[in-house]
């Protein structure tokens, strides 16, 4: 089995006037060749992994409870009522 090393490009680093003309691929294989089966699983993967993080983008509230609790009694409360 061979190695095969890849890198992601950094979406936010800043355009050149050099790679506005030539667009370089967003993923680069460092060592080794990659199989068109390895790049659709590594594609696959990214894309599954970038649609879950989507989904969580709201925060979640903590919830509320439906009870609340007992009104502050004095010991001889009691003898009021």
């Amino acid at each position: 089995m061979t190695e095969v090393r890849m890198s992601l490009m950094s979406p936010t680093t800043p355009a050149s006037p050099a790679s506005v003309t030539s667009p370089t691929p967003p993923i680069r294989v460092e060592r080794g060749e990659a199989t068109d089966e390895e790049l659709a699983a590594l594609t696959v993967l990214l894309l599954s992994r970038s649609a879950l993080a989507g989904q969580g983008a709201e925060p979640s509230s903590p919830g509320t409870t439906s009870w609340r609790p007992h009104a502050f009694h004095a010991p001889h409360s009691w003898q009021r009522s």
